[in-house]
């Protein structure tokens, strides 16, 4: 890991070249895709901003369960978080990838550059997933966010060496064979059992271990989909192409993302856990109807002033990461000193009390930023 003392530049994903696309550009920096990282990490630290306490309270059902994964097949709100993280690791290499290229890098170079990004994401990865796990040694695990984009990042920067055309055939072909692994050698309750699926069986015959919430190591192929999604979408927004164009592809593509998930759901369910080839479609077309409208509001209407506080975590996306997974729960017991976790509202106080923790971690970005100090892979 390295600290930068500069401008940054796009973070989290790694780069890749552009593919034969019309009219294409060099490379630029989209602030809405900026802006779109840091409403994912916002909601990715903020352990659903305490919304669960009002579960308490019943009219608020439906809120509770939107911050919440969905037990099993389903999609809500949280089960979006990590799709929308992945698909903006696509988004980054096209732009990413390119300013490397006009800096002179070579493929091998690029090549070197990625595999490397990878392994340093697998080594943090297990250096936080092991942190305060009350375990008496390190295990190895490699379903964490950060390991399934480490692998996914790897297989997008090799597909994408491949004409279009290919590209496309390779994603249908890594969905087709990942469905197929699971009806072929389905569990005791079918194909997408919770337990004893194919996936499960090989994280117990390769780790020796399964992992809480059934989900699988396996689930990086339909992860690497996603990415790959984002790959594309990043390639659209670098051409020459007017808002309007870029805008209608997208919304195409939302479209199709929506259409093919229900359409296939019946016959492979829509499973989080196990990143199906119908959730793959589905949390894609939710992804893109967001991109769309930061995409709108920031690059077509130029409304930019509301941004800065996503701008300010999104430009330290690897730290503030790190540093909830490792520290959000001392200082959430720090602050808790002083404000009593906010009882005297009863179940509810659980809000303000998470709250101030996201604006304490926020302030810290905050601090990183004004001096310019940005943590990168």
């Amino acid at each position: 890991m390295s600290t930068t003392i500069a401008h940054p530049e796009i973070q989290v994903a790694a780069a890749q070249p552009r593919p034969q696309l019309p009219e294409q550009k060099p490379p630029s920096r989209l602030v809405s895709l900026d802006a779109y990282r840091g409403f994912i990490m916002l909601t990715l630290i903020s352990h659903g901003f305490g919304f669960a306490a009002l579960q308490a309270y019943p009219r608020w059902a439906w809120l509770v369960a939107q911050v919440d994964h969905t037990e099993w097949t389903g999609v809500t709100f949280w089960d979006l978080i990590q799709p929308a993280f992945t698909f903006m690791v696509g988004m980054a290499m096209p732009f990413a990838f390119a300013r490397r290229l006009s800096q002179g890098a070579t493929l091998a170079g690029l090549f070197k550059h990625v595999a490397w990004r990878a392994l340093l994401l697998l080594a943090l990865s297990n250096i936080l997933s092991n942190f305060n796990s009350g375990r008496s040694h390190p295990q190895l695990q490699l379903i964490n966010v950060l390991c399934q984009i480490a692998f996914g990042y790897v297989i997008c920067f090799l597909i994408t060496r491949l004409r279009f055309l290919y590209q496309g055939v390779s994603a249908v072909a890594m969905l087709a064979g990942y469905w197929a692994l699971f009806v072929l050698f389905p569990g005791p309750d079918g194909a997408f059992s919770k337990a004893a699926n194919i996936g499960a069986v090989i994280d117990l015959k390769v780790l020796g271990y399964n992992y809480p919430g059934y989900y699988t190591t396996i689930n990086f192929i339909g992860n690497a989909v996603t990415i790959l999604f984002g790959c594309w979408a990043g390639m659209l927004l670098q051409t020459t192409k007017s808002h309007g164009y870029k805008l209608g592809v997208l919304a195409a593509a939302a479209v199709a993302g929506f259409a093919i998930g229900l359409g296939l759901a019946p016959f492979n369910p829509m499973v989080k856990r196990l990143w199906t080839a119908s959730f793959t479609f589905y949390s894609a077309g939710w992804v893109i109807l967001m991109l769309m409208a930061f995409y709108w509001v920031v690059e077509v209407k130029q409304i930019k002033r509301w941004i800065f506080p996503l701008l300010v975590l999104g430009m330290n996306s690897i730290f503030i990461y790190s540093f909830s997974q490792v520290l959000r729960g001392w200082l959430d017991r720090g602050l808790a000193v002083f404000t009593g976790n906010f009882k005297f509202l009863g179940a509810s106080g659980a809000i303000p009390q998470n709250l101030l923790v996201l604006g304490a971690m926020w302030y810290l970005c905050y601090w990183l930023y004004k001096r310019k100090i940005f943590f990168r892979i």
